[in-house]
């Protein structure tokens, strides 16, 4: 006998676009947004009734629909709004879900000045927002972002590890360390400024990131997010993504030359991969 499981189905990469415009100028903000939604769906799985299914183009304009009308300004923001829509018309569904995905731009500046309607794309750092809500149950929002691409050229070493046959790696105290920030947080409420929030937890990883004297990745780790945890109220627990992208010293010696630490080269792959969720002790 075989008996349907846990299931779920929606729309993915829906790209939106909206430009809010104020007479003092424009804001430009590019959301790529992912539905799901789990309910009772299982006949159009065993019996191929489809009576009980939201077309996924449905959900796609709905998106757009909803954007138009929406003066929501962060992602979390909208996030509930297409969530509770969805929940509001759609009784055979349970429980909703909407991710959603930034693309940062940001004001051609134009003789030292921002300029009101025109816009460069920003750098590959990506801000994320995951937002569910089951029928009759609290929203549970996270937060995040990812590829913050950043590097320390001091303060960073790696030494004391463990050391056997197949061990190449030199012990340093003196290294360049570079990684791309994946990070994902648990909000403790959902009436928040979250773009302030989110402002604040990224600044504080940064500046974490950018005074702590490093053994390893690890300890910069759990250094960025003990310091979140610590500032941040309004974060109930954060983890974080911290690949080693590693920047190799080139051996200058066949050349007759000296590399204080000044030539390297830079590597994507392979890299070590570093990952913590950090909460408050009970």
């Amino acid at each position: 006998m075989i008996a349907l499981a846990e299931n779920r189905y929606g729309k993915g990469r829906v790209r939106l676009m909206k430009v809010t415009r104020h007479p003092q100028g424009h804001e430009v903000r590019e959301w790529n947004v992912m539905v799901l939604l789990q309910g009772d769906f299982e006949t159009a799985h065993t019996l191929g009734d489809n009576s009980k299914i939201l077309p996924t183009d449905t959900m796609k304009n709905t998106v757009y629909s909803l954007a138009r009308s929406s003066s929501a300004t962060s992602m979390e923001e909208f996030a509930m709004e297409l969530v509770e829509y969805l929940l509001s018309r759609n009784p055979q569904v349970s429980s909703a879900e909407v991710s959603i995905a930034s693309t940062p731009w940001k004001h051609l500046t134009i003789d030292g000045a921002p300029y009101p309607t025109a816009f460069m794309r920003g750098s590959e750092e990506r801000q994320t927002t995951h937002v569910e809500r089951a029928r009759g149950a609290a929203f549970r929002i996270t937060s995040g972002l990812e590829n913050m691409v950043v590097l320390k050229t001091a303060d960073s070493a790696f030494s004391g590890y463990i050391r056997d046959n197949l061990t190449t790696l030199p012990e340093t105290e003196d290294r360049l360390f570079g990684t791309s920030v994946k990070a994902t947080w648990q909000y403790a409420a959902v009436s928040l400024d979250f773009d302030a929030v989110r402002h604040r937890i990224r600044e504080t990883m940064l500046r974490a990131f950018a005074h702590h004297k490093s053994k390893s990745v690890q300890e910069t780790l759990y250094a960025m997010g003990e310091a979140v945890l610590q500032q941040e109220p309004q974060a109930e627990w954060i983890e974080l993504g911290l690949p080693n992208k590693h920047c190799l010293l080139v051996d200058l010696s066949r050349f007759g030359q000296e590399n204080p630490n000044q030539i390297f080269v830079p590597t994507d792959e392979p890299h070590g991969y570093i990952e913590a969720r950090l909460r408050r002790k009970a």
